[in-house]
């Protein structure tokens, strides 16, 4: 069982997760370290990524939890104040205390993360497994820079928002061209948010979405889109669908120097699932 138990979610949500683990049984806390902006009014020290947040997020995630150990400390998203060798460093004390197994990040920017996990792997501390960041049909921001990026990094992805917060379950319809065509593709193929679910989850990279279910009923139709795989054509289909409208620099840049490096030069292996995808400008708008 793995669940998002950061101190910023709701307390009421975790009180079965903390009976669970009161229980005796063995659960895997995903926990992560920066507070919300609403909880420096009680404790300024608790915003932000530096080692005093951290330390006192982390001791009061394990006391909630009644847990010795988190399996992994996510750093909830990326903040500029604190320096990222101060980030690697303190996370690695969290590491060596055995209160934490595994660190991860969540809303970095690629090159915050490349210039952590640098740190970490010339100093011999912890470096980040994972990637917590927004991808779906309607935002593939992802495949220009990250991507690519974790591909390089060995960093596995776990994503937010495959369903574009509601937009993709058929609830809702954000009146744009591309969000409209999108939604008509997947509904073509089967339900709207088991089609987004299942996309996402066949793309490279990707070790597997967050489900944000607030009832049983629609966890059990999140969990329906492992009953089935779309097909290659049907991948495609969505690729053309939603693809982005326009290829940022220096991605729209780059591609056009393919004719002097040769298309026929394999492209090594890390990066051969996803080299024709966005990240390479490559998309014929």
């Amino acid at each position: 069982m793995a669940q998002d138990t950061s101190s910023t979610k709701t307390a009421k949500a975790l009180d079965d997760y903390v009976l669970l683990g009161r229980s005796g049984l063995r659960v895997s806390p995903l926990c992560n370290t920066t507070a919300m902006q609403e909880d420096t009014r009680l404790n300024p020290n608790l915003g932000g990524n530096h080692r005093k947040s951290l330390v006192e997020n982390l001791n009061e995630s394990l006391k909630r939890l009644n847990m010795s150990y988190v399996d992994i400390l996510y750093v909830h998203v990326y903040e500029f104040r604190t320096p990222i060798e101060e980030i690697m460093r303190s996370l690695d004390d969290a590491v060596r205390s055995g209160k934490v197994l595994y660190v991860a990040a969540s809303n970095f920017p690629s090159w915050a993360l490349a210039r952590a996990n640098t740190f970490a792997e010339l100093r011999g501390w912890s470096s980040f497994i994972g990637l917590q960041t927004r991808y779906s049909l309607l935002d593939r921001s992802l495949e220009f820079d990250l991507q690519p990026a974790c591909a390089e990094l060995d960093v596995g992805i776990i994503l937010w928002g495959a369903v574009a917060e509601g937009f993709l379950t058929g609830k809702h319809t954000r009146e744009s061209a591309a969000n409209l065509e999108s939604e008509h593709r997947s509904h073509k193929i089967a339900d709207h948010s088991k089609v987004a679910m299942n996309w996402v989850q066949q793309k490279p990279g990707i070790t597997s979405p967050l489900i944000g279910a607030r009832t049983v009923t629609q966890l059990e139709e999140n969990l329906k889109s492992l009953e089935f795989k779309l097909t290659p054509e049907q991948v495609k289909r969505l690729d053309e669908a939603s693809k982005p409208a326009e290829i940022p620099f220096p991605n729209s840049f780059v591609s056009n120097y393919d004719r002097f490096i040769g298309k026929n030069i394999e492209v090594p292996r890390k990066f051969e699932a996803i080299s024709t995808s966005c990240n390479f400008g490559r998309i014929n708008l």
